[in-house]
């Protein structure tokens, strides 16, 4: 596309000029503006220029009219035509010869012709061939977008593209996958990865088409000396993936390719956000049905088998709940790998992709919901070796995780395998009530195994007797009562000493606290409760109150 210096000097109003050098070169100058110059040049010329000029200046000075060539040719320009007969009669061997080492065109237009008949006759040509241009891309445009349209695939937009600016192609989604690839190197995908990380060398952009509007978004890089260019493909100011081209020749970037490289990122962003549409939706429905099977009793009919199969699940296998509760041990919103979007930019994102690693790597299957700030999975679990398993599991997913987000803690409950017919509501009934017991009993970070709490739910069973609940009452009121008005904690003051079974030592490091204080805290309980911590009978009373009122907390 564009018009070249042969097609210029084949004008009728030009068939009288004379080529004096660069002969061989008409063929590949592009010709894409024409104006009139005379000395001095300064910065009034432009790249690809059809200079005319008289020499006016510089009759009888040689030396100056080289100096006015040599600037011309630096300009970029790709034809100087002086018109002979007045001011210059003879260009000279000199100034012939410079041009020819420099691949330059001067030519020799006789004196009569006039300058502004050839400046109409070539800029009315220089429009035409715009104008082409341009109905040419609004062609290529609307070819684009009906492949998006007509439900046509990313390839198949890559295709068309393709056929347009004839050179290797590559299109990236913003997760790093290759979507498409037509004849790039290997090496410049991969150095692409990097380039997103601004790892790698950047050279100076290049300059040819820095009036076009996509030139400011056009990013270039080398990789091994192979230098490609990318493009950001964006919607709603979400990133979606990249274009990437690997022109053979800094030519092929013209207006036309341009053009209609800003048009496929219209296309290919339209693409992304159906398809996002489509995951969205897909997301919701496996969402709202793992957590239909974790809230609600449902037996497995023959139709819900159905309907998780529609969804990519085998409800068939045994599965074992886990319901976790991830929190901050302090505020820190810095995350590694950010993705895209403020949705992405969540927690739930971060868990989900673990979650789904890990099961890739154990080869098991997996069910996924999030509900009220905490995540249920389905883990796929065989009866023997449970615990193993989803230990196993959860470790993958805490090292990983703990990397990408600092100061977070994942407290877990796990529910317990089941022999015979699986129901995934009383799984997660077991997960939820093993997180809660383990949380309150050992705090936030930890995992609680419903078949380890069976001496806390028996407790729990005690706390509705109202004769034990009367005792806890009475034991706990006075210590209860002084930690509101006081507001102190002598309760968890208890609860951390009774976990170091005694030791004061141990206790006053865990709470951060000196001894001498600790020491007050014991003995405000004692006279609080008029029980003593030496007597193994008030310790084992006070002990058993205080797990029967965190229970009575959790429901």
């Amino acid at each position: 596309m564009g018009l070249t210096v042969e097609e210029i000097i084949e004008l009728p109003i030009l068939r009288k000029s004379k080529i004096k050098s660069g002969k061989q070169h008409v063929k590949e100058k592009p010709i894409e503006w024409i104006s009139v110059i005379e000395v001095p040049v300064e910065n009034f010329v432009r790249k690809n220029e059809f200079v005319l000029s008289t020499g006016i200046g510089c009759e009888n000075n040689p030396a100056l009219l080289e100096e006015f060539v040599k600037d011309v040719i630096r300009s970029g320009a790709s034809v100087l035509a002086f018109a002979t007969g007045r001011y210059i009669f003879d260009i000279p061997d000199s100034i012939i010869e410079y041009a020819d080492r420099h691949e330059f065109i001067i030519m020799d237009i006789p004196w009569e012709i006039r300058f502004g008949d050839i400046l109409h006759t070539v800029l009315q040509h220089i429009n035409e061939e715009k104008l082409e241009e341009k109905q040419k891309a609004d062609e290529v445009r609307e070819e684009l977008i009906n492949c998006v349209l007509h439900e046509k695939e990313l390839p198949d937009i890559a295709e068309c593209l393709y056929r347009h600016i004839r050179m290797p192609l590559a299109i990236v989604d913003y997760a790093g996958a290759v979507r498409f690839n037509k004849q790039m190197e290997t090496d410049v995908l991969l150095g692409s990865q990097s380039s997103m990380q601004e790892d790698i060398e950047r050279p100076s952009s290049y300059e040819g088409i820095k009036d076009h509007p996509l030139y400011y978004y056009l990013e270039e890089y080398q990789v091994n000396q192979t230098i490609f260019f990318q493009l950001l493909i964006m919607n709603n100011n979400k990133k979606q993936g990249y274009i990437l081209i690997q022109p053979t020749d800094f030519q092929q970037l013209n207006w036309f390719v341009m053009t209609v490289l800003e048009h496929a990122l219209t296309a290919c962003a339209l693409y992304f956000v159906k398809e996002n549409a489509i995951e969205s939706t897909e997301i919701r429905l496996k969402d709202n049905f793992v957590l239909r099977l974790a809230k609600q009793y449902e037996p497995l009919t023959p139709d819900l088998l159905a309907k998780g199969e529609l969804l990519g699940y085998d409800l068939s296998l045994p599965y074992i709940c886990l319901v976790g509760s991830p929190s901050f041990q302090q505020e820190n919103n810095s995350t590694k790998d950010s993705p895209p979007t403020s949705s992405l930019q969540s927690m739930n994102y971060y868990l989900q992709k673990e979650i789904m690693n890990a099961s890739q790597l154990l080869k098991r299957r997996t069910l996924t919901t999030f509900d009220e700030g905490e995540v249920i999975t389905y883990l796929e679990a065989e009866v023997d070796g449970t615990v193993e398993i989803a230990n196993q599991f959860l470790d993958i997913i805490e090292r990983r995780l703990y990397e990408q987000l600092p100061g977070i803690e994942l407290s877990w409950g796990i529910a317990a395998p089941k022999d015979g017919t699986q129901s995934f509501s009383v799984s997660f009934d077991e997960a939820r009530t093993a997180l809660d017991i383990g949380k309150q009993q050992y705090g936030t970070g930890e995992r609680t195994f419903y078949n380890h709490t069976k001496i806390n739910r028996l407790l729990k069973a005690l706390s509705h007797e109202k004769e034990i609940s009367d005792i806890v009452k009475e034991t706990l009121q006075p210590i209860l009562d002084y930690d509101q008005k006081r507001n102190t904690d002598l309760i968890h003051t208890f609860m951390i000493y009774n976990k170091y079974k005694g030791n004061v030592s141990q206790t006053a490091r865990a709470l951060n606290l000196h001894r001498q204080s600790l020491l007050h805290r014991l003995r405000k309980i004692e006279s609080l409760s008029n029980l003593s911590l030496m007597d193994s009978d008030h310790l084992f009373l006070l002990e058993l109150s205080v797990r029967l009122w965190t229970l009575k907390k959790i429901e």
